[in-house]
């Protein structure tokens, strides 16, 4: 029987695309979609993501390739992208609504440690997180999905069987990950009333 959901971030329960997070900084289309790249580039966001890379030294990465006149609108686009973030349609109220079931929430994530230490000043997030019964994020451990090993964690945490277990990810290859390791895997589509259905909610 499946006890506990675990849910992944980032176009699962918030929309993640880089130019939709850069648009409330930079209006000019171009330009947007030249610093969302430089910004958002996996070549920072992967080490982000296993937390060997610090802050600072992406924003001086980011410093090298911008032309100065764009520096600083660059930096504030990096500093401030967490507030740009919008929950997935239909998902605060899945969240919710599994709440009032017997199941257990918990959320794993690639992500920063930047972002676990400030996703709380994002209200919608600092509210959707307080209905998990646990996070772990990818960034403050060095670990990150797919590596079956950030599923062991995670079940060794909080103390969980992985037969138990039922993994949201929106990428066929942290389902994967989570197969090596028993948890069965749904993978969303950015549909939250299928997903409903699936749920049986």
């Amino acid at each position: 029987m499946i006890n506990n959901y675990i849910f992944d971030f980032g176009n699962v329960l918030a929309e993640f695309y880089p130019d939709q997070l850069t648009a409330p900084f930079v209006q000019e289309p171009k330009l947007r979609k030249r610093i969302s790249e430089i910004v958002f580039d996996r070549l920072y966001w992967d080490q982000l993501d296993d937390g060997s890379i610090t802050d600072n030294r992406v924003k001086a990465g980011i410093r090298s390739r911008v032309s100065d006149e764009y520096v600083e609108l660059a930096c504030t686009v990096y500093d401030n992208w967490v507030k740009s973030l919008t929950p997935v349609v239909g998902m605060v109220q899945l969240i919710s609504d599994i709440c009032k079931t017997d199941k257990k929430l918990y959320l794993l994530s690639n992500i920063s440690i930047g972002f676990a230490n400030t996703y709380g000043e994002v209200p919608w997030i600092k509210d959707l997180f307080s209905a998990f019964d646990g996070l772990v994020f990818s960034g403050p451990i060095g670990l990150v999905k797919p590596d079956k090993k950030i599923f062991e964690y995670l079940l060794n945490q909080f103390d969980l069987k992985a037969e138990e277990c039922l993994f949201i990810d929106d990428a066929p290859k942290n389902i994967v990950g989570a197969k090596k390791v028993g948890i069965c895997g749904y993978l969303f589509d950015g549909d939250a009333e299928r997903l409903r259905r699936y749920l049986d909610l």
